[in-house]
């Protein structure tokens, strides 16, 4: 009959190391129970595969050798409960699901250990089962906080970046909506003047402000939507591959009627390659790229054109480089720094000359769809000569953080 708890809970500790795997299995079952999605989606790679058995064995450890706080010392069975956290914070899970993970954990090894004890004819004291209980339940508890923390501390970032997108986007909003309807509501009264309905040349000038300014806040409300939808969880972005080519002739044909207006061509260039990501985001990138270089092209010029055409090594296997090149004003070297900037229009002083009006929201929602395809965007100008923007995105599908963060284990 054993008499000490530590000798109980040695042999309580070889068993659950020896068993780890096992116990993983059983684990991993009933978590596809309880979430009801592929193996692969809970755990998506090997690397984390190998994190349950290594948790397992560290739980071991702490009943053999229960120093105090001996297990959250461990950097690295922490640097696993918070990987953990990290995965299950990117796959939208909850605290509840996290809970209810450890919580099956817990069930498996103290029907492990009570099992084994039974097995073996093991017969220790009430306070040699009360001590290896203890010290297994202190042991996951102290993952499964390590764990939570993790999960809330990126939630709570989440949440934080998002009220400021809302906060930034409200005062964008209402920014831009200001001078428009303002417009507007002069025009409107103008309306109202006897002399102004009785002068024809007035009446057509007004009115021709009326429409110029009900056709800036639709395409205003159109892309304030757009920008608005960039950031929402329930638009979902459809991750696919995208066959370049046929979705830079889709936009061409879409800014047909912009581009013969100003005699612009919109070339294409050849072997395009395929990307991955979202098509919606890459199309509104090339949308607002191109439509830029129509608005700013050079009427001095003889002939004016906007290219899409691939730039530096094409055989890469990773990323690509897409570039949209003008031949148009060009942006002054001043001005450059600030061209991503919100409300930011580096020709805003040739509207009335080029006809053109606008907002500054165009290379903004550029950037934002950039970068929730994983890519960067950079600008060259030169005055006079003209603009390439060079777009660089992932040509196939990009390791999650949390894969990144296993693979480099």
């Amino acid at each position: 009959m054993l008499t000490t708890a530590e000798s109980y809970a040695a042999i309580v500790a070889q068993r659950v190391t020896m068993e780890r795997l096992t116990l993983a299995e059983q684990w991993l079952g009933r978590l596809r129970e309880l979430l009801t999605v592929e193996l692969n989606d809970v755990f998506p790679s090997d690397q984390l595969l190998d994190h349950i058995p290594l948790l397992i064995a560290n739980i071991a450890t702490y009943l053999r050798a229960p120093a105090d706080e001996e297990i959250a010392a461990n950097a690295a069975v922490i640097d696993k409960a918070r990987e953990l956290g990290l995965l299950r914070h990117e796959q939208k899970a909850s605290v509840h699901q996290l809970l209810r993970e450890y919580e099956v954990l817990e069930e498996i090894l103290e029907a492990f250990v009570s099992a084994e004890t039974q097995r073996l004819g093991l017969q220790p004291t009430s306070e040699e089962c009360f001590e290896v209980v203890r010290r297994l339940t202190r042991s996951i508890r102290t993952l499964m906080r390590t764990t939570v923390d993790t999960f809330v501390s990126e939630y709570t970032t989440t949440l934080q970046e998002r009220n400021e997108r809302i906060r930034a986007f409200n005062r964008m909003t209402s920014h831009e909506l200001r001078n428009p309807i303002g417009t507007l509501l002069f025009a409107a009264a103008a309306l109202t003047n006897e002399r102004v309905r009785s002068d024809a040349a007035r009446l057509d000038k007004v009115t021709s402000t009326i429409r110029s300014n009900a056709e800036r806040l639709s395409w205003l409300v159109d892309n304030l939507q757009r920008l608005a939808r960039l950031g929402d969880p329930l638009d979902v972005p459809s991750q696919q591959h995208i066959e370049l080519e046929g979705l830079a002739g889709e936009v061409a044909r879409q800014l047909e009627e912009m581009a013969a207006a100003r005699a612009v061509s919109i070339r294409i260039g050849r072997d395009l390659p395929t990307l991955f990501g979202d098509p919606a985001h890459l199309e509104l990138i090339l949308l607002n790229l191109v439509s830029n270089a129509i608005k700013y092209s050079d009427p001095e010029k003889p002939e004016c054109f906007v290219e899409i055409a691939v730039c530096g090594d094409t055989g890469a296997e990773d990323v690509c480089t897409v570039c949209i090149r003008d031949n148009g004003l060009g942006i002054p070297d001043a001005d450059q720094p600030a061209v991503f900037d919100r409300f930011f229009r580096a020709h805003s002083h040739l509207d009335q000359e080029l006809g053109n009006s606008g907002s500054g929201l165009g290379l903004a929602i550029a950037v934002e769809c950039v970068k929730a395809l994983g890519g960067s965007i950079r600008c060259e100008s030169a005055v006079g000569h003209g603009t390439t923007f060079f777009v660089t995105l992932p040509r196939r599908e990009p390791q999650s953080p949390a894969r990144a963060n296993a693979a480099a284990s």
